[in-house]
């Protein structure tokens, strides 16, 4: 198994119910020349396709009953024009437990991520220890080896000053976003410990993270080796919308932050939000994985980035009170996004559709196979976290870990998830090795409960 977490995009499931509604964006005024954001008939592409899905074509008309929505998003695989310019600043941890092979491995990953970038690509670099280094302010990335000379003169210092070291990198990242709109930004940040310096708290670094997502920057997290704190760097990757990589060995360092910047250079929407429009006699109950705000008779979450030919799910749980008999919308689901593919607002939405029969007997049989799989795969998850708990807080035996665990992979292996399970294999051989299965276990969790597909 390859040392991250990784993205994955698949086909779109059947259609067993609902409705799909596409847009690409607000439409632009005619102009002459050819629009690679237009289609041979003049409309604009589609960046972003929804589907909702009913749980069941059925609902039981004479009593309350609870059941499913899903919402399943699909980006255009189709490269249209060139990538949207990348704001992307390099937040290294050099502590002294980076001295070695780790830092000289560093400087070739932030080499590798130079020779990726085009001269319309922004990119700066901050380093931390106790004292915080802006190595490169934010510039455009033209002459490559001057900016190689900046990486090679990083040497490691003392403790760990994460907090700083992110904020710092977030003001760059900002700087640029104030002057120069229509860039993908992103912090990429690397450490290999714990915050020893600066700011330590939790939910105080956790609030500064909320804040930069509100402010349009997502942050990946890539934790190195195996001393670093998983549930703060995949939190930092949670809350802002960015990714969470576990990197093992040093030598991995160049191809993590290769793939991360490939999936940076392929991103078509960004700023993405579901929001549901509930009927007046229905109420949303939750919205697996995530933190839903709910305001009057609607219910919103928000969404990483979505990058181009990916799917992404969203998977709601509603209460439907008594209806008359008949086929009624019982929610509207609204995509709304930045559509870096045409540089405009993008929305797309789907209907959520259920007939109400008093027959218990269509009820039973209405169930839609593809929700009751990312139903299994939702409850999945939510038990890979609890036995994650269990073995933290020591309320659960190594043997009783490795019992609930192997129950998951195998919930995986029958919903399709056969890269998943192959992740939670990796921490059932690292717990029989005496190993730390954590780290590995955050990723899986965290893509789950994403709806990466």
């Amino acid at each position: 198994m390859e040392d991250r977490t990784q993205l994955i995009g698949g086909p779109m499931p059947t259609v067993i119910g609902g409705t799909r509604t596409q847009m690409g964006g607000a439409t632009a005024m005619p102009g002459a020349g050819f629009d690679p954001g237009r289609t041979a008939m003049g409309m604009p592409m589609a960046t972003i396709e929804v589907e909702c899905l009913a749980g069941n074509r059925y609902a039981m008309a004479s009593e309350n009953s609870r059941d499913y929505g899903l919402v399943v998003i699909k980006a255009s695989g189709q490269q249209v024009g060139r990538r949207a310019p990348i704001n992307v600043c390099l937040v290294i941890d050099r502590s002294g437990s980076m001295e070695g092979d780790p830092i000289e491995y560093v400087k070739r990953a932030c080499e590798y991520v130079v020779d990726m970038l085009e001269p319309n690509d922004i990119l700066s670099i901050v380093t931390f220890e106790e004292q915080v280094d802006v190595l490169m302010p934010a510039r455009r990335v033209v002459n490559k080896a001057l900016v190689k000379e900046h990486i090679r003169r990083i040497q490691v210092g003392n403790t760990t000053n994460l907090y700083d070291g992110l904020v710092a990198g977030c003001m760059q990242i900002a700087a640029v976003q104030a002057q120069t709109p229509g860039y993908v930004n992103r912090v990429l940040l690397l450490t290999d410990g714990e915050p020893t310096a600066g700011l330590k708290d939790f939910n105080s670094i956790m609030q500064q993270v909320g804040q930069q997502k509100a402010a349009g920057i997502s942050i990946t997290a890539l934790g190195f080796g195996s001393e670093y704190n998983e549930e703060l760097m995949a939190g930092i990757a949670r809350r802002s919308g960015g990714n969470y990589y576990y990197i093992q060995r040093p030598d991995l360092l160049p191809e993590v932050f290769r793939r991360e910047l490939e999936t940076l250079m392929t991103i078509v929407a960004k700023n993405v939000r579901v929001r549901f429009q509930l009927a007046r006699w229905v109420q949303g109950r939750q919205v697996y994985g995530q933190q839903p705000a709910f305001a009057g008779r609607t219910m919103e979450v928000t969404l990483p980035d979505i990058e181009r030919g990916t799917v992404r799910t969203v998977l709601a749980e509603f209460e439907l009170e008594r209806h008359p008999v008949g086929t009624f919308r019982i929610a509207k689901a609204e995509v709304l996004y930045d559509d870096v593919v045409n540089n405009r607002p993008g929305s797309a939405s789907a209907d959520c559709v259920y007939e109400f029969v008093n027959d218990r007997a269509l009820v039973a049989s209405g169930v839609n196979a593809v929700v009751r799989n990312e139903l299994d795969i939702a409850q999945a998850s939510q038990n890979l976290q609890r036995t994650m708990m269990g073995m933290r807080t020591q309320q659960i035996t190594a043997m009783g870990a490795l019992t609930e665990l192997q129950k998951t992979r195998t919930i995986m292996m029958q919903a399709g998830q056969a890269g998943k399970a192959a992740e939670i294999t990796a921490a059932i051989q690292a717990i029989q090795g005496g190993g730390d299965a954590d780290k590995t276990l955050m990723g899986t969790v965290l893509n789950l409960d994403r709806g990466k597909r």
